[in-house]
């Protein structure tokens, strides 16, 4: 195991371990009874939260792995500074700014609160994706070519493969900021576990407070974990050790 390798697991093992400990501190100051207390409410609060990360990290997925792919292909590598400038704009703006902007157009809702966390998680995804095709070896795409591979078969069967990494790793990164994000939804009714989290702290009731957040920082967490997993399955062994080591 290698010293980048052993400082990362470390560190979250520390994050981990602060987490749990910090969970166990507000049990046992009964901080988390609202949870127990009105269960039906967390219940539709934490399902609101959930399909806003999902519906929001589907339509950035599916938007920004295909500009991705798109603009690294030679025909339209010159569109490639609109198309980054594009992405750059929506997470240069800050959060609660794009959301303001959103209710000029799409009103108070779910629907705003999804287009501003999508727009907000688009350019992780589609710079790894561009950074992961531009970084394999021209040398095996050369060869695939000699081999008689059509531009289709290159792709999904050398450029994707050796870049899953990179991609996942930003759809990793998109997911769990979209998850802190989302509380955010509160502000225009998007609903989701900033309800308890802003009910919180405009009646200074620590109770309300830890009651959203901690599921949050759960939910962060737990999702960072899984797409590591998934990452461990989907990507091919070569390219997994490469980009670790």
């Amino acid at each position: 195991m290698n010293r980048k390798k052993l400082i990362g697991n470390a560190f979250r093992i520390v994050v981990y371990a602060l987490v749990i400990g910090f969970f166990i501190w507000a049990l046992s100051n009964q901080y988390l009874s609202y949870i127990w207390s009105d269960s039906s409410t967390f219940l539709v609060l934490l399902r609101q939260h959930s399909e806003l990360v999902l519906v929001s990290s589907i339509l950035a997925i599916l938007i920004a792995v295909p500009a991705g792919i798109l603009i690294t292909r030679p025909r339209f590598r010159k569109a490639e500074w609109l198309v980054t400038n594009i992405v750059n704009f929506g997470q240069t703006i800050p959060s609660l700014a794009v959301l303001a902007l959103m209710i000029s157009v799409l009103g108070i809702g779910f629907q705003t609160a999804v287009f501003a966390l999508f727009i907000y998680s688009l350019l992780p995804i589609f710079r790894n994706t561009v950074a992961g095709l531009d970084t394999i070896d021209k040398n095996l795409i050369d060869a695939a070519k000699g081999m008689g591979m059509r531009p289709y078969q290159i792709l999904f069967r050398i450029e994707l493969p050796n870049s899953a990494y990179s991609i996942l790793a930003g759809i990793r990164t998109a997911v769990v900021l979209n998850i802190g994000t989302a509380a955010l939804a509160y502000v225009v009714g998007g609903g989701g576990l900033g309800v308890w989290i802003f009910t919180g702290i405009q009646l200074f009731d620590n109770g309300f407070l830890i009651s959203g957040a901690i599921p949050v920082t759960l939910m962060a967490i737990g999702a960072d974990y899984l797409l590591r997993k998934a990452e461990y399955v989907l990507v091919p062994k070569g390219s997994r050790q490469e980009a670790r080591t």
